[in-house]
């Protein structure tokens, strides 16, 4: 995001700020949770963008309690922050499938919620909070609904590509929970960028859909790895129970964010695949 100064806050759980440092942004360790540390940062900034979060939906319905701790009362203490310091504007980043349950996709930002899990209910939570910063004290606020994101720099995350890829690399099966025919919204971060800037240029307000508006099946996923990471990588896949919980049908419809933010991801999923491939292996180390 050329033009910015970043500083990045982050407890290092999922790994070290070694890498925020290399890309030339100020590293700060951690937690949004911490009042004072919040309080302090917001002071010196112009604009927050509100990544953090636990965002692993199993774990959330094994401990609900942490997921709100730190998804609900993180940007609570966020939003607190922004409007003692007189923060511009807060990007929340929130989540489109887990929100709105199992509802019939494409999904939009005018549909009920219906969250299925933990994890839903408090990013629902989180986006109830930032709306009503914005109502009670004028804090502009904007909660992007990111689908799954993947894209180079994502080792340390969770999320569908890079737990296949790290397995793929650790010589190990892939697992899939039900048939396959569950469809997901991949989003390249490159184009992910792209919105998070628009949200903020445009002074949006309010929910979007950030995606690339096109299901994938993991079926299909599965067939474009493999193309991805070439006849030197093989890998064996091996099916399990679908799993309480998850969704199984889910892509966006991003024509608001289109308009509004002038959103226009551009990154095939072929081609996204193929860079984040490039990038675990001379990351793997």
């Amino acid at each position: 995001m050329g033009g910015y100064e970043l500083t990045a806050l982050d407890d290092e759980s999922m790994g070290s700020g070694t890498r925020v440092v290399e890309l030339g942004a100020r590293f700060v360790a951690g937690d949004v949770r911490d009042s004072a540390l919040m309080t302090q940062l917001a002071r010196e900034a112009d604009v927050i963008i509100h990544l953090a979060a636990d965002t692993r939906v199993m774990d959330s319905i094994d401990d609900p309690a942490h997921n709100f701790d730190v998804n609900v009362v993180g940007t609570f203490r966020v939003l607190e922050a922004a409007r003692a310091a007189g923060i511009q504007c807060v990007i929340n980043a929130s989540t489109g499938g887990a929100i709105l349950g199992d509802a019939q996709p494409p999904v939009n930002e005018d549909m009920p919620a219906r969250p299925v899990a933990p994890y839903g209910a408090a990013k629902l939570a989180a986006e109830g909070y930032c709306s009503a910063f914005s109502g009670a004290y004028g804090l502009r606020t904007v909660s992007l609904r990111f689908s799954n994101v993947y894209g180079p720099g994502s080792f340390h995350k969770g999320s569908v590509v890079a737990h296949f890829y790290k397995r793929i690399l650790a010589g190990e099966d892939i697992v899939i929970y039900g048939d396959g025919s569950q469809t997901r919204d991949f989003l390249y971060i490159g184009d992910l960028i792209e919105g998070v800037q628009g949200a903020i240029e445009r002074e949006a307000t309010g929910v979007f859909q950030l995606g690339s508006g096109v299901g994938t099946t993991v079926t299909e996923l599965i067939h474009l790895i493999r193309n991805a990471v070439g006849p030197a990588y093989p890998f064996s896949v091996r099916h399990e129970d679908f799993r309480a919980g998850e969704i199984k049908q889910s892509w966006c419809d991003v024509a608001k964010a289109r308009r509004e933010l002038a959103f226009a991801p551009t990154i095939s999923l072929a081609e996204g695949l193929a860079n984040t491939w490039t990038w675990f292996l001379e990351n793997r180390t």
